[in-house]
């Protein structure tokens, strides 16, 4: 067995994501699979089977009729994992949530009640909000500007890790003989003053074997690297090609080098699509009928205004040069992914039809083939510090089975995955290790000097 071992997510989007938005239409996925928990259960139970390190809930809190139909009717992150969490064992669960909207004693408390429900499982997928829309559902007039929400959000993870710190190791004596309950002097008030909240503290519950939820992050603008660099255990991103992800790969673990970070300490998981055949050219088929069943170009066309604050793109004509006055609408979104199709479309002359299809041919996936050839190609992201592992989107049940049941063994067999899991929390099998409770910290440094 190596010494680094590849790490597998499942991201499971129901009846269809972006880009999928005909998925539902395969009769192997059930019509309400989005809010269906024993589909949920099914499915997880399956990628535990397989060794899978975790599974992770996307979500928003903003919808358009043109929205994906998963986004339209889909069970809010905490609820679900939380059943999940009592149908498995192993299996980390990792949710979605954003600090532009929640508050972080709340917010904490509910992940903290997630991870002891699940005995150390638990992982919080950080975001700041891309869909401005969100503020009216939130009784805001406008979306927070992009600094601010970055801002906001690292103050937002002080907290929360403050919070979670509240409890010491042996804060709970529960000594029937003495009748002591609590040892006051190992539970500590946070007493947080910053710029955006006031938190007293401490939370009313104690900390998980895993210490705290592992942070997971996804950003690819210089704030959002920045952030997962700073605050993040893991970091979700999205990579065309290899050369992208040995690029995006060093330069994450470099600015966490700078920050006095371990990058080790941070495990970087691109999100893709896999297709398996009995050959490659079996393979690329399987892909290119599906890239065809599961969206239109009208369906593209009308997703294609996410990043760009959900602005109607129908209303231009689609053969003429691409609007570039449209980014201007996302300013507020997604602001980064708005601007990288602008400039393309900009640099290569091309229409907004030219720029749709760029988008929905961006969706290939780069790992395509016989079971021997997705291994392959794995390898050689994993060996080439292009990944330190894989989301793997569930995407079309046949094709998810066919990745667990015969490139998985493969991996395995070369030593580069696990044939059982090494510990019993998600931050002990992503190799990290347990933060130290900061007031214990501060004891032993007391104690120490």
């Amino acid at each position: 067995m190596t010494q680094r071992q590849l790490k597998l997510g499942l991201v499971p989007t129901g009846v269809g994501g972006p880009g999928d938005s005909n998925r539902w239409l395969d009769t192997d996925i059930p019509l309400d699979a989005s809010i269906n928990i024993d589909w949920y259960i099914d499915i997880v139970r399956q990628a535990e089977a397989a060794r899978f390190d975790l599974v992770f809930i996307v979500d928003s809190q903003f919808i358009t009729a043109n929205s994906p139909p998963h986004y339209l009717n889909r069970l809010e992150p905490l609820t679900l994992l939380s059943a999940l969490a009592v149908a498995t064992r192993h299996i980390g669960l990792v949710g979605t949530l954003t600090t532009s909207y929640n508050d972080p004693f709340n917010l904490a408390r509910r992940f903290a009640s997630l991870d002891l429900i699940s005995k150390g499982r638990a992982g919080w997928n950080v975001v700041t909000s891309g869909d401005a829309g969100t503020a009216g559902n939130f009784s805001l007039p406008e979306h927070f500007d992009y600094d601010t929400r970055y801002r906001r959000a690292v103050e937002f993870l002080d907290v929360a890790r403050g919070l979670w710190s509240s409890w010491e190791d042996g804060a709970l004596v529960r000594d029937r003989a003495t009748g002591q309950f609590l040892d006051p002097d190992k539970l500590h008030q946070l007493d947080h003053r910053g710029e955006f909240f006031q938190i007293a503290g401490p939370l009313n519950i104690q900390r998980s074997p895993q210490g705290e939820p592992v942070i997971f992050q996804a950003g690819d603008s210089d704030q959002g690297r920045d952030l997962g660099a700073t605050i993040a255990d893991a970091i979700f991103t999205h990579a065309a090609s290899f050369e992208q992800g040995q690029a995006f790969y060093a330069d994450l673990k470099a600015r966490a080098a700078r920050r006095g970070r371990d990058p080790d300490q941070i495990v970087i998981l691109p999100g893709f699509s896999v297709y398996v055949g009995d050959t490659d050219a079996q393979a690329r088929e399987i892909e290119r009928h599906y890239r065809e069943l599961d969206q239109s170009f009208d369906q593209a066309l009308a997703e294609f205004g996410r990043p760009f604050g959900w602005h109607d793109f129908r209303a231009y004509d689609p053969d003429v040069p691409f609007p570039v006055e449209a980014l201007e609408y996302a300013k507020s979104s997604f602001y980064t992914q708005a601007k990288r199709i602008t400039d393309q479309a900009v640099e290569q002359g091309l229409t907004l039809r030219q720029a749709v299809e760029r988008v929905r041919a961006g969706r290939g996936s780069p790992f395509v083939g016989s079971a021997e050839t997705v291994a392959n190609e794995i390898q050689r992201w994993f060996d080439g510090r292009a990944l330190d592992g894989l989301n793997v989107h569930f995407g079309h049940p046949a094709q998810f089975r066919r990745f667990a049941d015969e490139v998985v063994p493969i991996l395995q067999q070369r030593g580069l995955f696990r044939t059982e899991y090494e510990a019993d929390t998600l931050r002990g099998n992503l190799g990290l290790g347990v933060p130290v409770n900061r007031y214990e910290a501060r004891r032993s440094h007391r104690d120490a000097a």
